[in-house]
Protein backbone atom coordinates (compact mmCIF):
# COMPACT_ATOMS: atom_id res chain seq x y z
CA UNK A 1 0.00 0.00 0.00
CA UNK A 2 0.94 3.30 -0.49
CA UNK A 3 2.86 5.07 2.78
CA UNK A 4 0.61 8.52 2.67
CA UNK A 5 -2.31 5.85 3.70
CA UNK A 6 -4.44 7.63 6.91
CA UNK A 7 -6.86 5.76 8.77
CA UNK A 8 -9.17 6.64 11.77
CA UNK A 9 -10.18 4.07 14.47
CA UNK A 10 -13.46 4.09 16.47
CA UNK A 11 -12.54 2.37 19.40
CA UNK A 12 -15.71 1.20 21.20
CA UNK A 13 -17.05 -1.65 18.92
CA UNK A 14 -14.62 -1.39 16.37
CA UNK A 15 -11.05 -1.97 18.21
CA UNK A 16 -12.91 -3.65 21.59
CA UNK A 17 -16.15 -5.01 22.23
CA UNK A 18 -17.15 -3.31 24.82
CA UNK A 19 -20.97 -1.42 23.60
CA UNK A 20 -22.96 -4.44 24.90
CA UNK A 21 -21.19 -5.06 28.44
CA UNK A 22 -22.05 -1.14 28.65
CA UNK A 23 -25.94 -1.48 27.79
CA UNK A 24 -25.57 -4.97 30.25
CA UNK A 25 -24.22 -2.60 33.22
CA UNK A 26 -27.05 -0.06 32.50
CA UNK A 27 -29.83 -2.79 32.62
CA UNK A 28 -28.35 -4.33 35.66
CA UNK A 29 -28.21 -0.67 37.69
CA UNK A 30 -31.37 0.13 36.36
CA UNK A 31 -32.99 -3.19 37.37
CA UNK A 32 -30.96 -2.88 41.18
CA UNK A 33 -32.08 1.02 41.72
CA UNK A 34 -35.70 -0.10 40.51
CA UNK A 35 -35.65 2.05 37.44
CA UNK A 36 -37.09 1.10 34.20
CA UNK A 37 -34.59 -0.22 31.80
CA UNK A 38 -34.83 1.51 28.08
CA UNK A 39 -32.37 -0.23 25.92
CA UNK A 40 -33.13 1.95 22.95
CA UNK A 41 -31.65 5.13 25.13
CA UNK A 42 -28.58 2.76 25.60
CA UNK A 43 -28.33 2.37 21.72
CA UNK A 44 -29.19 5.60 20.74
CA UNK A 45 -26.20 6.70 22.74
CA UNK A 46 -23.82 4.50 21.01
CA UNK A 47 -21.22 6.77 19.22
CA UNK A 48 -21.90 10.04 21.63
CA UNK A 49 -20.20 11.89 23.75
CA UNK A 50 -20.87 12.46 27.61
CA UNK A 51 -23.07 15.68 27.28
CA UNK A 52 -24.73 14.10 23.89
CA UNK A 53 -25.59 11.18 26.30
CA UNK A 54 -26.60 13.19 28.58
CA UNK A 55 -28.97 15.05 26.77
CA UNK A 56 -30.39 11.60 25.01
CA UNK A 57 -31.10 10.00 28.66
CA UNK A 58 -32.92 12.92 29.74
CA UNK A 59 -35.33 12.98 26.82
CA UNK A 60 -35.99 9.13 27.77
CA UNK A 61 -35.97 9.25 31.20
CA UNK A 62 -36.72 13.03 32.18
CA UNK A 63 -34.77 16.21 32.79
CA UNK A 64 -34.36 15.54 36.71
CA UNK A 65 -32.98 11.96 35.50
CA UNK A 66 -29.59 11.74 37.98
CA UNK A 67 -27.69 11.25 34.75
CA UNK A 68 -24.31 11.43 36.65
CA UNK A 69 -25.37 9.06 38.95
CA UNK A 70 -25.48 6.52 36.54
CA UNK A 71 -22.96 7.42 34.56
CA UNK A 72 -20.69 6.98 37.05
CA UNK A 73 -22.27 3.36 38.48
CA UNK A 74 -21.66 2.28 34.65
CA UNK A 75 -18.31 3.17 34.47
CA UNK A 76 -17.66 1.66 38.23
CA UNK A 77 -18.52 -1.29 36.51
CA UNK A 78 -16.77 -1.50 32.85
CA UNK A 79 -13.27 -0.10 34.82
CA UNK A 80 -13.49 -3.64 36.36
CA UNK A 81 -13.91 -5.71 33.31
CA UNK A 82 -11.24 -6.19 30.60
CA UNK A 83 -13.22 -5.46 27.15
CA UNK A 84 -12.13 -8.72 24.40
CA UNK A 85 -10.19 -7.19 21.70
CA UNK A 86 -12.39 -7.16 17.88
CA UNK A 87 -11.56 -9.98 15.70
CA UNK A 88 -8.70 -9.11 13.24
CA UNK A 89 -7.31 -6.14 15.54
CA UNK A 90 -3.54 -6.42 15.64
CA UNK A 91 -3.40 -7.91 12.19
CA UNK A 92 -5.08 -4.55 10.74
CA UNK A 93 -3.11 -2.51 12.78
CA UNK A 94 0.63 -4.52 12.01
CA UNK A 95 -0.10 -3.91 8.81
CA UNK A 96 -1.00 -0.19 8.73
CA UNK A 97 2.03 0.26 10.75
CA UNK A 98 3.69 -1.96 8.64
CA UNK A 99 3.54 -0.20 5.66
CA UNK A 100 4.24 3.21 7.54
CA UNK A 101 0.63 4.23 7.33
CA UNK A 102 -0.59 7.21 9.54
CA UNK A 103 -2.97 6.15 12.14
CA UNK A 104 -5.24 8.23 14.09
CA UNK A 105 -7.97 6.98 17.24
CA UNK A 106 -11.37 9.31 17.53
CA UNK A 107 -13.70 7.91 20.10
CA UNK A 108 -16.87 9.80 22.01
CA UNK A 109 -15.19 8.06 25.35
CA UNK A 110 -13.11 9.87 27.39
CA UNK A 111 -9.39 10.68 26.93
CA UNK A 112 -8.55 8.88 30.78
CA UNK A 113 -10.96 5.98 29.61
CA UNK A 114 -9.18 5.93 26.41
CA UNK A 115 -5.79 5.53 27.15
CA UNK A 116 -6.24 3.23 29.75
CA UNK A 117 -8.03 0.79 27.91
CA UNK A 118 -5.32 1.28 24.56
CA UNK A 119 -2.43 0.87 27.38
CA UNK A 120 -3.97 -2.20 28.55
CA UNK A 121 -3.89 -3.95 25.54
CA UNK A 122 -0.74 -2.96 24.52
CA UNK A 123 -2.36 -0.87 21.42
CA UNK A 124 -1.44 2.66 22.01
CA UNK A 125 1.82 2.61 20.58
CA UNK A 126 -0.03 2.07 17.18
CA UNK A 127 -1.66 5.55 17.05
CA UNK A 128 0.36 8.91 15.84
CA UNK A 129 -2.92 10.57 16.76
CA UNK A 130 -5.56 10.29 20.28
CA UNK A 131 -8.68 12.06 19.76
CA UNK A 132 -11.10 11.78 22.46
CA UNK A 133 -14.67 13.37 23.44
CA UNK A 134 -13.66 15.59 25.64
CA UNK A 135 -10.82 16.72 23.56
CA UNK A 136 -13.62 18.86 21.00
CA UNK A 137 -16.91 20.47 21.89
CA UNK A 138 -19.09 18.79 19.43
CA UNK A 139 -20.78 15.43 19.95
CA UNK A 140 -20.61 12.74 16.85
CA UNK A 141 -22.21 13.15 14.21
CA UNK A 142 -20.80 16.58 14.06
CA UNK A 143 -17.26 16.40 11.67
CA UNK A 144 -15.13 18.03 14.70
CA UNK A 145 -13.26 15.41 15.91
CA UNK A 146 -12.76 13.14 12.94
CA UNK A 147 -11.50 16.71 11.25
CA UNK A 148 -9.16 17.43 14.17
CA UNK A 149 -7.57 13.88 14.16
CA UNK A 150 -7.53 14.51 10.45
CA UNK A 151 -5.74 18.07 11.23
CA UNK A 152 -3.52 16.36 13.56
CA UNK A 153 -2.50 13.83 11.00
CA UNK A 154 -1.48 16.50 8.53
CA UNK A 155 -4.22 14.68 5.95
CA UNK A 156 -6.85 15.98 3.88
CA UNK A 157 -10.14 14.56 5.01
CA UNK A 158 -10.75 13.28 1.22
CA UNK A 159 -7.56 11.52 2.08
CA UNK A 160 -8.88 9.76 4.92
CA UNK A 161 -10.41 6.08 5.50
CA UNK A 162 -12.53 5.97 8.80
CA UNK A 163 -13.61 2.49 10.62
CA UNK A 164 -16.64 2.95 12.88
CA UNK A 165 -19.72 0.48 14.01
CA UNK A 166 -22.10 3.26 14.91
CA UNK A 167 -24.52 5.33 13.17
CA UNK A 168 -23.21 8.39 14.30
CA UNK A 169 -19.73 7.48 13.51
CA UNK A 170 -21.05 6.91 9.86
CA UNK A 171 -22.87 9.79 9.60
CA UNK A 172 -19.85 11.98 11.46
CA UNK A 173 -16.99 10.57 8.90
CA UNK A 174 -19.37 11.19 5.92
CA UNK A 175 -20.35 15.26 7.17
CA UNK A 176 -15.92 15.58 7.45
CA UNK A 177 -15.86 14.38 3.99
CA UNK A 178 -13.91 11.48 4.43
CA UNK A 179 -14.04 7.88 3.30
CA UNK A 180 -16.56 6.02 5.81
CA UNK A 181 -16.10 2.10 6.13
CA UNK A 182 -18.83 0.38 8.67
CA UNK A 183 -17.87 -2.75 10.50
CA UNK A 184 -21.05 -3.39 12.46
CA UNK A 185 -20.81 -4.43 15.73
CA UNK A 186 -24.55 -4.10 17.46
CA UNK A 187 -26.09 -1.82 15.19
CA UNK A 188 -26.52 -3.16 11.40
CA UNK A 189 -27.08 -0.66 8.51
CA UNK A 190 -30.20 0.68 7.87
CA UNK A 191 -30.66 2.39 4.17
CA UNK A 192 -29.69 5.58 5.62
CA UNK A 193 -26.16 4.35 6.48
CA UNK A 194 -26.03 2.28 3.21
CA UNK A 195 -25.89 5.22 1.74
CA UNK A 196 -23.54 7.37 3.80
CA UNK A 197 -20.76 4.40 4.29
CA UNK A 198 -18.56 3.54 1.29
CA UNK A 199 -18.62 -0.31 2.28
CA UNK A 200 -19.98 -1.95 4.60
CA UNK A 201 -17.35 -4.87 5.81
CA UNK A 202 -18.39 -8.26 8.11
CA UNK A 203 -14.98 -7.78 10.20
CA UNK A 204 -11.98 -6.07 10.61
CA UNK A 205 -10.36 -8.87 8.43
CA UNK A 206 -11.66 -7.36 5.44
CA UNK A 207 -10.26 -3.89 6.03
CA UNK A 208 -6.94 -3.98 4.16
CA UNK A 209 -7.95 -6.36 1.06
CA UNK A 210 -10.90 -3.51 0.97
CA UNK A 211 -8.41 -0.74 0.93
CA UNK A 212 -5.65 -2.02 -1.35
CA UNK A 213 -8.41 -2.51 -4.03
CA UNK A 214 -9.84 0.98 -3.71
CA UNK A 215 -7.15 3.39 -2.51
Amino acid sequence: MKNDLFVIFDMDGVIFDSERAYINAFRDICEQDGVPFIEEACIECIGANWNKTKLIYEKWYGEDWDFPYYYDKVREVLGKLVFPLKPGVFELLDCLKNDHSKIALASSTREVTVRRMLSYADLLKYFDVVICGDMVSHSKPHPEIFLTAAERLGAEPSKCFVIEDSYNGIRCAHNAGMRPIMVPDILQPDEEIKSLAEVVLPTLNEVIPYIKENI
